[in-house]
């Protein structure tokens, strides 16, 4: 299993940012697949997640805000993050929703600061 997490950067508040999470070694399609963020010194925190019918849930510190897609033929995860807040910093990761979790990724970080 492989999860390569990239798209992110520095925004200023307010902005928007898409993040992106390459996956293989696994059947993709059958999997409930989540983003999760790790704030600065901080634990890692459930952000998203979508079904296996796109079927979507969010945390609600980021509901309305950022939207959480799939696209089973490549195999990649997706993040919209619109009207970024400083809060939102952290690094971010896929992963599947239920346990066992794959080996994380290295992530991708987001900072959002003027």
């Amino acid at each position: 299993v492989q999860l390569v997490e990239s798209g992110g950067g520095l925004v200023q508040p307010g902005g928007s940012l898409r993040v992106s999470c390459a996956a293989s070694g696994f059947t993709f399609s059958k999997t409930v697949m989540s983003w999760y963020r790790q704030p600065p010194g901080k634990e890692r925190e459930l952000v998203a997640s979508i079904t296996t019918i796109n079927t979507t849930n969010y945390a609600g510190s980021v509901k309305g805000r950022f939207s959480i897609s799939r696209d089973n033929a490549k195999t990649t995860l997706y993040l919209q993050m619109n009207n970024l807040k400083p809060e939102d910093t952290g690094v971010y990761y896929c992963n599947r929703r239920w346990e066992p979790l794959f080996p994380w990724g290295q992530g991708t970080q987001v900072t959002v600061s003027s």
